[in-house]
């Protein structure tokens, strides 16, 4: 199925879903995925050879140049801006210099855009980087995945491209205290002749239990909203997802749907 790539390093604004009115940085290449993950759903398609694309990285002198430039007119234009997203095509801390972007991040959001919140979308496999850990620090809403309470899922549904083991995942976004909003895909369907599911009883009731042990200060449940690359997979109904979402607010933790 079709898939969908930033072509630019600071992209928008546009309306998220879930974070309003949104700009954009894509640390990655603009014209292919590049990250540590191979996930099933990803709007960005499938996760090619890595080793080509680390030359195709944006600069950091590039990111705060075009970002500096970018509010600088939202601003002179008397645009709304709520947040400034680190997302992109694929897994933004793996850029080198992701610490050292964030640092200049906060400056030019300090300069133009002093309401505006800084968020980062990441699949959470580089906060042992002690760099990556203190910059998730440093922003308003650090957005850390995990997509199952069990192994074999969590396999199933991202295929990372190095070792996972889900309670090594765990035990550091406990170290966050508080600090982060967990970010979970709901999806159903097949893939190579397996059941997908993360909606069963079992897996919910699970998928409960870690969130009570890592006590986010919120979390997003979503379902699929672009092509995937995958064919076989269905997205969750609004009515299923809002299910999830009332088991979570009995924990009296903050939580937002996104149909």
């Amino acid at each position: 199925m079709a898939t969908f790539l930033f072509d630019k390093t600071v992209f928008g604004p546009v309306i998220s879903r879930r974070l309003g009115v949104s700009l954009g940085i894509n640390l990655l290449p603009n014209d292919s995925k590049f990250c540590n993950y191979n996930c099933i759903y990803c709007e960005c398609g499938w996760t090619n050879s890595q080793d080509k694309f680390k030359k195709n990285l944006p600069s950091r002198e590039k990111v705060k140049l075009e970002l500096s430039k970018k509010l600088a007119d939202m601003k002179q234009n008397q645009n709304n801006l709520d947040v400034i997203t680190f997302a992109g095509n694929g897994e933004p801390t793996i850029h080198p210099d992701f610490a050292e972007i964030i640092d200049d991040t906060i400056e030019e959001r300090n300069q133009h855009f002093p309401n505006a919140r800084i968020a980062v979308l990441s699949n959470a496999t580089m906060i042992k980087n002690q760099k990556v850990y203190d910059a998730l620090h440093k922003v308003d809403d650090n957005i850390l995945k995990i997509d199952s309470a069990f192994q074999e899922t969590n396999l199933l549904f991202n295929n990372p491209l190095r070792k996972f083991d889900l309670k090594n995942h765990i035990s550091n976004l406990k170290t966050f205290k508080k600090n982060l909003t967990i970010q979970t895909m709901f999806l159903h369907g097949t893939y190579e002749n397996r059941i997908v599911d993360n909606t069963t009883e079992k897996e919910i009731a699970a998928w409960i239990d870690i969130i009570k042990d890592i006590k986010p200060k919120r979390v997003m449940i979503y379902t699929i909203h672009r092509d995937t690359p995958s064919s076989g997979l269905e997205k969750v109904p609004i009515e299923k997802l809002n299910q999830i979402a009332e088991m979570v607010r009995l924990l009296n933790i903050e939580v937002q749907v996104s149909g």
